[in-house]
């Protein structure tokens, strides 16, 4: 009895180390094809108005820690609407958008400002930079014909900026390109 114990002990202390902490928690999409991890508590919200090519609401998360922002959010096109464009072009229109308008780059820096991929998936990353060293994060990529997006601010500290790659990095998907 005592030798089961102690394999069972042995086969639990791995999963304890590995939980998570308490102050964020996984998100996980209604159909399965997406995970991450935010800070908690994440509430979710839905928004009916659809721009042209929408072919279901916007689904999104947002939290708060020590006054940061954690956004993620998606939303489905029409079948072939990505498809039939070249998405990395489309990842960099949808990952600026109005970026540029509300971040002139006289006032700031643009400290990231690239394509990036997400399990083969095209994407578009910026991370731009005030003159007090806070940032905003966006990251958005294109799989199939749904957009995800995710932004996330920053102090500029450690703290903070640990916090917002953890965000960044959790993102995955349940399959991936070919």
């Amino acid at each position: 009895m005592k030798r089961r114990l102690a394999v069972l002990g042995l086969l639990v202390v791995p999963f304890a180390a590995r939980a998570q902490p308490a102050d964020w928690q996984t998100v996980v999409g209604s159909d399965l094809r997406f995970r991450l991890e935010m800070p908690a508590p994440a509430v979710k919200t839905t928004a009916s108005e659809r721009e042209k090519g929408h072919a279901g609401e916007r689904v999104a998360w947002q939290s708060k820690r020590d006054d940061e922002l954690f956004d993620f959010d998606y939303v489905d096109y029409d079948a072939g609407w990505f498809s039939s464009r070249d998405t990395k072009v489309m990842a960099r229109e949808l990952g600026r958008g109005e970026a540029e308008k509300a971040f002139p780059r006289a006032r700031f820096k643009y400290v990231g400002d690239e394509p990036v991929t997400l399990q083969g998936w095209d994407g578009y990353a910026l991370d731009i930079e005030d003159t007090n060293g806070s940032r905003v994060m966006m990251r958005t990529y294109i799989v199939k014909d749904r957009l995800y997006r995710m932004l996330v601010t920053t102090k500029g500290d450690m703290k903070s900026m640990s916090a917002a790659a953890r965000f960044l990095e959790s993102l995955r998907l349940a399959e991936t390109r070919s």
